[in-house]
């Protein structure tokens, strides 16, 4: 089965002062096997965030139909919620309670009690190493601590289906790196599905088995990172995203935003 399916989705937004709306998505597809790490890339404002949103059932779609693990996204958004963990570009943790505090709250919103949530914590302080750091404020993390102690937020409850917003915007290389291993032992050693939205194509191309192209509201490639490449005959996936998704782009919007 497959973990996430969409179909003919369309939003629109209101534009101020006129009578058309914009069109964020425009009829976009999308399917995403189960057990692996599927990749959104695109232009900002291509429609990948509004995608995430009607996904993990934070907006409603103008038409069409979305499923996660089965689940419509539209009529059984309560059960969508308890079989996803979402991680968002922001941080979700209160910067006042200690990383240890966070996990178990989040455990509590899950329906965890007191020991379970605490051991649930401890797990997961071990697994991205922040056994250390369990009695300190979050905000007293650095960018990389901070970033495994949101992923570790989004995993308490053992989620089936992840979503990561650009999750390692910010980090410094090593940090960067770390967080590839652990996104991938999620994948292969979990059997989670991951759905990540990134700005980084060579991160894209380490991680994603496979990864879809997204364009005004559209899917407008969708593949391997491999097999694209050799369709094109290109050298790297920055080259296959130029050809897609780049044309609209000035050379000084290229450099911006395409290799940011």
């Amino acid at each position: 089965m497959n973990s996430i399916e969409a179909r003919g989705l369309v939003k629109t937004y209101p534009i101020q002062g006129k009578k058309d709306r914009l069109r964020a998505l425009d009829s976009l597809d999308l399917t995403v096997p189960g057990g692996m790490i599927f990749a959104l890339v695109g232009p900002n404002g291509a429609g990948k965030t509004t995608t995430v949103k009607i996904l993990t059932t934070l907006a409603t779609p103008d038409e069409g139909v979305a499923t996660v693990e089965g689940v419509n996204v539209l009529t059984s958004p309560a059960t969508v919620r308890s079989i996803i963990g979402v991680v968002a570009q922001r941080s979700g943790a209160d910067p006042t309670a200690t990383g240890r505090e966070n996990l178990i709250l989040q455990g509590h919103l899950y329906g965890l009690d007191t020991r379970s949530a605490a051991r649930r914590a401890d797990e997961l302080l071990e697994r991205f190493g922040l056994t250390d750091a369990a009695g300190r404020f979050a905000r007293t993390y650095s960018g990389g601590m901070q970033r495994r102690l949101d992923v570790a937020l989004g995993l308490v409850h053992r989620p089936r289906v992840l979503f990561l917003d650009e999750p390692t915007t910010g980090l410094d290389p090593e940090s960067r790196t770390a967080m590839w291993e652990e996104i991938s032992r999620l994948a292969t050693g979990d059997r989670v599905t991951i759905l990540l939205t990134t700005h980084y194509l060579d991160e894209a191309d380490r991680l994603a088995d496979r990864l879809a192209i997204v364009d005004h509201g559209r899917v407008v490639a969708e593949g391997e990172p491999g097999q694209l490449k050799a369709e094109l005959g290109a050298p790297s996936l920055e080259e296959v995203y130029l050809h897609y998704a780049g044309r609209r782009y000035s050379d000084a919007q290229r450099l911006t935003e395409v290799f940011k």
